[in-house]
């Protein structure tokens, strides 16, 4: 029977654990397995728990394989992650969930080869896996906060140079109107001063004309004054008969 998903992890043949009617399935009659043995399968059932689905209605349990690896077997996991590499069409470089899944496949593959031969390294090994994921993990709680940060930016940002575009029209249009208002105010100066230019020249010439007339007034006043005096000098010049 095929699994349900296929992984580079190596398993056992899959068992029928229970029919729709509840009847338990049973192993093939195999012989006991020494304490040791037992006690490998134990710490690999809890690394790698056994996968189980049901299918019409039968329920499948499906253990990771004890049987120790070999040189070759190495050889083939290597050719067969290249090959699923190159089918799924992972992504050589940057974030890839595929390759992560398949690398996180193979990892837990050496961890089964490992522990069958040396279940201390294989648990050591257990704790290096979960801390990589745990770490990979906060890194990706740390980049989508970052890109939910880097959007919240853009969006104030954004949200900022439109409020910046309204201002700026704002003041160009009060810069329009102080010109404007500067331009009326130059206008005006102009008039007042040519009004009080003409008004000074029309005083001037006015004051001049009025000096004029005090001149004249004056000199007819001297020749009068000049006329009616002149017979009485002459009169006192005359001697005494």
């Amino acid at each position: 029977m095929i699994p349900p998903v296929n992984s580079l992890v190596r398993y056992d043949n899959p068992i029928l654990v229970a029919t729709s009617k509840g009847k338990k399935g049973e192993k093939a009659a195999a012989p006991k397995a020494p304490a040791a043995v037992s006690q490998t399968e134990d710490i690999l059932n809890s690394i790698l728990p056994p996968r189980e689905w049901t299918e019409d209605g039968q329920l499948w349990v499906q253990y990771v394989s004890s049987t120790p690896a070999t040189r070759l077997d190495v050889i083939n996991l290597q050719e067969e992650l290249d090959r699923k590499l190159q089918q799924r069409q992972a992504r050589e470089t940057g974030i890839c969930p595929v390759r992560e899944e398949l690398y996180s496949q193979t990892f837990d593959e050496l961890i089964r080869q490992v522990t069958i031969n040396c279940a201390e390294r294989g648990l050591l090994l257990l704790r290096v896996r979960d801390e990589i994921r745990m770490t990979i993990s906060a890194y990706q709680t740390l980049y989508e906060s970052s890109v939910a940060f880097g959007m919240r930016k853009a969006l104030q940002a954004e949200q900022g140079k439109s409020d910046m575009e309204n201002r700026i029209v704002q003041l160009e249009a009060e810069k329009k109107d102080l010109e404007r208002q500067i331009q009326d105010l130059k206008a005006k100066c102009e008039a007042i001063e040519k009004r009080e230019s003409e008004r000074r020249q029309l005083d001037e010439k006015k004051h001049a004309e009025e000096v004029q007339f005090l001149k004249r007034t004056n000199q007819q006043l001297k020749n009068q004054l000049e006329t009616i005096l002149q017979p009485a000098s002459n009169a006192a010049a005359q001697p005494k008969k």
